[in-house]
């Protein structure tokens, strides 16, 4: 499913215009966003948790040339399945 497809199901769902649905959708994702910048989490009970994690600087190898490169430290986004959302898909 893509974000057009979304917008269209969450439309379809709870009776919204498309353009309505599209803007809480960009709402969700800025908050979404704006939270995980701050390094704190969002936490959708049952669906699952947004969060951050620090990577090491490392070095790694360039599986082209073989060459070692530098792989600068950063933060990466992570997200926790929730008890609800695992028990529905392994249903």
């Amino acid at each position: 499913m893509n974000k057009k497809e979304l917008v269209d199901f969450i439309a379809d769902k709870v009776e919204l215009s498309k353009a309505d649905s599209e803007r809480a959708l960009d709402a969700f994702m800025e908050a979404v966003t704006t939270t995980l910048q701050k390094k704190e989490s969002v936490v959708l009970t049952g669906f699952g948790t947004f969060s951050t994690s620090e990577r090491a600087a490392r070095q790694a190898r360039n599986p082209r040339t073989g060459e070692m490169v530098n792989v600068s430290a950063r933060t990466a986004a992570k997200f926790k399945v929730g008890k609800k959302l695992k028990d529905a898909v392994n249903a």
